[in-house]
């Protein structure tokens, strides 16, 4: 009956870390489709009722799966992300702003697929509306 009981229980301690081991796996693999290093961003920042439009700007950022937000803020601009939530490929936050202007809010999202990706943030400061048009493809590793 020994035997039995000591069976019963390296059986139940192996399945167990199978299990967990499964778990542990399928969990390392979410988050979006996208590979961590170093992403070129191109942002077209569209104001409606504006006569011109912004051209184009491009910089580069580290984006891991970890930190998928791609940074958006501009020069004296004191932002934070305050709500981020990630679906498959699509990550999605909320982020406040202190400008020398005013407050500023805004709501983004992009869409990863593997060394891409392309989204939208709408950012509203005192009944102003800007939308920022983005579009990233990754060109390397980080270099930190």
């Amino acid at each position: 009956m020994a035997l039995k009981r000591k069976s019963l229980i390296i059986w139940l301690f192996i399945s167990s870390a199978i299990l967990l081991g499964t778990f542990s796996i399928s969990f390392a693999g979410s988050g979006p489709n996208m590979k961590d290093g170093l992403w070129q961003i191109t942002t077209k920042v569209e104001m409606p009722g504006m006569p011109m439009q912004m051209p184009a700007m491009t910089h580069t950022q580290c984006i891991t799966k970890e930190n998928a937000v791609p940074d958006s803020s501009q020069p004296n601009q004191d932002c934070k992300i305050v709500n981020n939530h990630v679906d498959g490929d699509t990550v999605t936050w909320e982020m406040e702003c202190d400008t020398p202007e005013g407050k500023a809010k805004a709501e983004g999202e992009i869409t990863y697929t593997g060394d891409t990706f392309t989204g939208e943030i709408k950012m509203n400061m005192e009944g102003m509306e800007m939308v920022q048009q983005l579009s990233g493809h990754r060109i390397g590793e980080c270099n930190q």
